[in-house]
């Protein structure tokens, strides 16, 4: 990272909570200006289909209490 970098870093950080938020937004939407032909209509369809899935009961959800527990447990245990 260039010094430039690291010193409007330090200023961002220095930003309240909300602040940082919105610039992060900012710059994540800056990177996602060239964004591939087709890849929106691609990602609205496969949240279609997850959607459906959901909906159907074919597909089914996991609460987050036990998805964060096997993910703990994988650190800890480096599986």
């Amino acid at each position: 990272m260039t010094q430039q970098a690291l010193d409007l870093l330090q200023k961002a950080l220095s930003l309240a909570e909300e602040e940082r938020a919105d610039l992060a937004c900012s710059l994540m939407e800056s990177l996602d200006a060239a964004v591939e032909e087709g890849a929106q209509s691609a990602w609205d369809e496969e949240i279609s289909r997850r959607v459906t899935e959901l909906d159907s009961g074919k597909a089914k959800t996991v609460p987050w209490d036990e998805v964060r527990r096997k993910i703990s447990s994988r650190l800890t245990h480096g599986k």
